[in-house]
């Protein structure tokens, strides 16, 4: 079987060149180009990041590769889902000010801004997965099912559940509503944290079950005997009472993650763009190049573990995933990181920047599960874009 193809450009910016240039020069060497996006609607999936974490990626990557599908004919939409925890991002409304205040506008991209599950997460499309062992029917926003074209841009980055995030994780978590992500991260039954509950009994009119009933004291619970782990009961709740009860294993994660990849990309065409690197030079300033140890998702973001490494692209996301974990393998700790500090009181016990950094994940489950379902492979040809 022939190599993956994966692009690489590094992040010197020479002058007369900006990284912005390097980007789109990148992404068309690695054939953007032959999709055919005349005008059809182009999901680019990003993840436009937690108020307060700096390590996100700049809407100015997003607007380099909007420009692009432009330039093609096509009708580009930045897209995310709403998360599952508690934060800023976990209804349309306070995501769309989340992404506004990071500086994701349509003025600032050049295109709309979408939140893919709708108003309270709820806004899905079942999916079934094909090869599925742990999904037989994922839950996948609908603005991305409606799409003709996914582009993901992510920002390659550590992880503390999953080993490490990249173009798999942003495709198969990111794309999940909140009820996709429940059932990737746990056994899919919502418990209702009663010191919180307030008694509205929204939770009861969003269950098609009846598995939710109340106490004298008006506060609500969930029969797990009737519950189907939809999660309908958890976009409802606008006072976060209602929780995950029982966390998955990471491999286990894992493989949920590259079953719900598996239902976004499957029969369709698909780009996929990883920037391992976060923060930029500024005039007198230095904004630290991050591959950071922790999800974007939270709200403050930790010293980064390696240097800088450089842009990506591909047609395989299993490839680019493999492709960006080995770079960031084959560059150096940082000093004062984290995966520093694990390595000086555990010593280099994995050989693995990203498992010495959490020594619970294995990151290898997901691309080996991912290739069992024929998303992509781990070999890789690596092309060098000046």
């Amino acid at each position: 079987m022939e190599k993956s193809r994966v692009y690489f450009t590094d992040m010197r910016a020479l002058p007369g060149t900006s990284l912005l240039t390097k980007l789109q020069r990148l992404i068309r060497k690695a054939g953007i180009g032959d999709i055919d996006m005349k005008e059809r609607f182009v999901a680019i999936k990003i993840h436009f990041g937690e108020p307060g974490n700096l390590s996100y990626l700049r809407p100015n990557f997003a607007k380099a590769v909007v420009d692009v599908v432009k330039e093609q004919g096509g009708k580009p939409f930045l897209t995310d889902c709403n998360t599952l925890y508690v934060g800023r991002r976990k209804n349309a409304l306070d995501h769309l000010e989340a992404a506004w205040e990071n500086g994701f506008t349509p003025y600032s991209c050049g295109c709309p801004v979408i939140i893919a599950d709708g108003l309270k997460g709820t806004d899905e499309m079942l999916v079934p997965v094909e090869g599925g062992e742990f999904v037989k029917e994922a839950k996948i926003g609908h603005a991305i099912m409606d799409a003709d074209v996914i582009i993901s841009l992510n920002h390659f980055k550590g992880h503390e559940a999953a080993g490490f995030g990249g173009a798999l994780k942003n495709l198969g978590m990111g794309c999940g509503s909140r009820a996709g992500k429940m059932e990737q991260h746990s056994s899919g039954k919502p418990t209702v944290d009663q010191s919180v509950c307030q008694g509205c009994r929204v939770c009861a009119k969003n269950c098609a079950h009846g598995a939710i009933s109340f106490g004298e004291d008006r506060k609500a619970s969930i029969g797990h005997s009737k519950c189907v782990g939809c999660g309908r009961c958890l976009g409802a709740c606008n006072f976060d009472a209602i929780y995950n009860g029982c966390p998955s294993a990471n491999d286990e994660l894992n493989c949920k993650i590259a079953e719900y990849a598996k239902a976004v990309v499957h029969g369709r065409p698909q780009f996929h763009i990883s920037i391992v690197m976060d923060g930029r030079p500024c005039f007198h300033i230095s904004l630290v190049i991050d591959v950071s140890p922790n999800c974007d998702c939270r709200a403050e973001n930790d010293a980064a573990i390696v240097p800088n490494v450089g842009m990506f692209a591909s047609f395989d996301p299993v490839a680019l995933d493999v492709a960006c974990a080995d770079a960031c393998n084959a560059m150096p700790v940082l000093a004062g990181s984290k995966l520093d500090g694990n390595l000086h009181d555990h010593g280099d016990c994995h050989h693995d920047h990203f498992t010495n950094t959490f020594p619970e994940t294995n990151w290898h489950s997901c691309i080996d599960h991912a290739v069992k379902l024929g998303i992509g492979q781990k070999e890789y040809e690596w092309i060098t874009v000046k």
